[in-house]
């Protein structure tokens, strides 16, 4: 039987320091080795957004060893699918390429509070997104016990809606 090839992602944002970030981590931790995942920016910023770090945080997501990344068109070549969020006209465009723009505020200059719900709709597009790779995914981390419940969700298991 043979297996086809991971797919492969690219998110872009100006700074890759904050949507492109949480949405690469989210990507890699509902899809762990299922996808092949990268992020970049037209202008990366010198730090990742750490109240994105926190935010992601708060879902047992750890984005503290990440670093911003320069956008490169081999970057661009490498993905079947390019997400982009603000970045306008900076992305490279290849024939034979899938590419999204998703429309997200901003995070920068933004605290946790302000964060959460950017977070949570980058987490159901990037849910929608596996869905139509064909991906399964792991349970997240969110999916916490309402009421009761003993010690956090195990990510390797497998998700059921």
């Amino acid at each position: 039987m043979s297996e086809n090839p991971k797919p492969s992602v690219l998110f872009v944002c100006v700074h890759n320091a904050g949507r492109s970030q949480m949405a690469a981590a989210f990507l890699t931790h509902l899809a762990p080795g299922r996808v092949e995942v990268r992020s970049a920016g037209s202008d990366p910023a010198a730090a990742v957004n750490p109240a994105a770090v926190a935010a992601m945080a708060e879902l047992g997501i750890d984005m503290s060893a990440e670093t911003p990344k320069v956008l490169t068109a081999d970057a661009v070549r490498a993905a079947d699918a390019v997400i982009t969020m603000g970045c306008g006209d900076t992305c490279p465009v290849f024939p034979g390429k899938t590419y999204r723009d998703w429309k997200l505020d901003d995070p920068a200059g933004q605290g946790v509070d302000a964060i959460r719900p950017i977070r949570d709709e980058i987490e159901r597009r990037i849910r929608g997104l596996l869905a139509e790779l064909g991906v399964e995914t792991v349970r997240h981390p969110s999916a916490r016990p309402t009421h009761g419940g003993s010690g956090p969700v195990d990510p390797a298991a497998p998700h059921r809606e």
